[in-house]
């Protein structure tokens, strides 16, 4: 039977792999040291040192060090013990053990399991996007994946195809087969979204329209030509899509289109997108 850590033997374990386990990864890295954003506040430049050859930590914006106990601590905002459980979890993030895969584009992520939503640096990433756990777990999942023989972990959407959609707070992946979700409820209208936080800021923002209609996520503007084959079976389609130069250009080419289709975007006028919206308190 493995025997629990304790003080003694957690504090060997690599502060750059807690790092890694709460989400969190380095800006740069040198033979000596690794140099990251910090995990306690937002900040633009990285200010939070680790001494790769110490395996100890050092915050400059706050001035403030220590072990890898002490991070983990101060993180979670949890006790020792707590600590502990938690650097002696089999779901550590590090180099893992498996077959190579072939090297197609689709083999490049692996899916290595899915779970609900829990990991706190995922429900602290998905609170920073004005987004409440109880929203982002109806219709996402905690997705752990491989890539280059490394274990990561994202906030996932599934698409159509049984791909995922990948995102946490400092990447932006999917796994293959890439394409939009569909989620169909048979109701009369359609409600379309370009990705995963637009779905879950209009949610946040009216969960009554989501529960009467279906759902299609592009998860890219690329497959509006596929997804809008689904578009003849509604009575009216609702558009949300980016009020950038894709997003309108898509928008008015589906509305001249589609009689049945109407451009929603001016809910978020002054914004680029709902999450944007959201995130800046202010529904119009």
């Amino acid at each position: 039977m493995k025997r629990k850590i304790n003080c003694e033997t957690a504090r060997n374990f690599s502060v750059e792999k807690a790092l890694e386990k709460l989400g969190h990864f380095p800006n740069r890295t040198t033979e000596q040291e690794a140099w990251f954003l910090s995990p306690f506040r937002s900040e633009t430049q990285a200010s939070f040192k680790v001494s790769r050859t110490k395996n100890r930590w050092y915050d400059h914006g706050e001035g403030i060090g220590g072990n890898v106990i002490d991070l983990v601590c101060k993180v979670l905002k949890c006790t020792i013990k707590e600590a502990l459980a938690f650097l002696d979890d089999n779901d550590a993030i590090g180099p893992i053990k498996r077959q190579p895969f072939g090297n197609t584009l689709e083999s490049r992520i692996h899916i290595i399991k899915v779970k609900e939503l829990e990991h706190p640096a995922l429900l602290q990433y998905i609170r920073s996007r004005g987004i409440a756990i109880k929203v982002a777990k109806t219709y996402c999942k905690e997705v752990w994946y491989s890539y280059k023989d490394k274990a990561f972990f994202a906030v996932g959407l599934r698409n159509h195809k049984n791909g995922w959609e990948l995102r946490n707070k400092l990447f932006k992946n999917s796994s293959s087969p890439k394409s939009y979700t569909y989620i169909q409820n048979k109701n009369k209208q359609l409600v379309v979204l370009e990705g995963m936080f637009d779905l879950l800021s209009l949610a946040m923002l009216d969960e009554d329209l989501l529960s009467t209609s279906d759902i299609l996520v592009l998860n890219s503007i690329a497959f509006i030509k596929e997804a809008e084959k689904n578009f003849e079976t509604y009575d009216l389609v609702h558009l949300y899509l980016d009020r950038d130069a894709a997003g309108q250009k898509v928008t008015k080419y589906l509305i001249e289109s589609y009689k049945h289709a109407m451009d929603k975007s001016s809910r978020y006028e002054n914004h680029k997108d709902l999450n944007e919206l959201i995130s800046h308190g202010k529904e119009r």
